[in-house]
C-alpha cells in the first residue's frame, strides 16, 4: 500500500538529512522517556511522522541518483545502470 502524500511543513523541508534524522532521535528519546504529557506527545509524535518522512523522501531521492558506471571496451562508459541493479 502506498503512503498518502503528505505537506511537509517548510521547517522540515528545509533540514537536511542529518539535522532531521539528529531532530527525530531526540523526538524518540523524549517519548520514551514517559516524562511527556499527553498532549505534548501527541504533537511531537507528529512532528517526529514529519521528520521520518522527509528522511525517506530524502533517502529515496539520494537512492535514485546513485548510478553505477559500467565501463565498455575501450575504456569509455557506455552507460549507467540503476545503482540496485544486480539486487534481484
Amino acid at each position: 500500500m502506498a503512503e498518502k502524500p503528505v505537506k511537509i511543513p517548510h521547517d522540515i523541508a528545509a533540514l537536511s538529512f542529518e539535522k532531521a534524522l539528529a531532530a527525530l532521535e531526540e523526538i524518540v528519546t523524549k517519548l520514551e522517556s514517559g516524562e511527556v504529557g499527553l498532549e505534548d506527545s501527541i504533537a511531537i509524535y507528529t512532528r517526529g511522522s514529519l521528520l521520518r518522512r522527509h528522511c525517506q523522501d530524502k533517502l529515496k531521492s539520494a537512492e535514485a541518483k546513485i548510478e553505477m558506471i559500467q565501463i565498455g571496451e575501450p575504456g569509455e562508459p557506455p552507460g549507467t545502470v540503476p545503482f540496485d541493479a544486480d539486487e534481484g
